[in-house]
């Protein structure tokens, strides 16, 4: 009998968080934006999947943005490095999500006002 195939993908995807007691983002921090790999059979999924975890985690998710999987972020133009492809590969193999990277927000960084 053959192997299924799995249908799982990993989707590239920066959210960003508010903040919530228990967050363990550091004092004085308005919020964050996380990088996040995740599997998924579908990016809808995906989303779905990390939202939930960082519930979980005591987080305060806000938006997400998806960048698409790594054959689609190739075709856009990025590079991507080897420690980013072992961090997809990670997550795909343990069908996961992997938050790669936390870039705290301070203050008035973002405030809207582009005038």
């Amino acid at each position: 009998m053959a192997k299924k195939e799995s249908k799982q993908q990993v989707y590239t995807l920066l959210v960003e968080v508010g903040r919530r007691s228990g967050d363990g983002l550091p004092e004085g921090a308005t919020g964050a934006a996380l990088m996040c790999y995740a599997s998924g059979v579908d990016e809808a999924e995906a989303v779905r999947e990390t939202v939930a975890i960082l519930k979980q985690a005591e987080m305060a998710p806000l938006d997400v943005t998806g960048y698409g999987t790594e054959d689609e972020r190739r075709r856009q133009g990025h590079e991507i490095g080897e420690d980013e492809q072992e961090l997809m590969a990670r997550a795909l193999a343990e069908n996961a999500v992997i938050v790669a990277q936390v870039s705290p927000f301070f203050g008035d960084e973002d405030d809207g006002d582009d005038a």
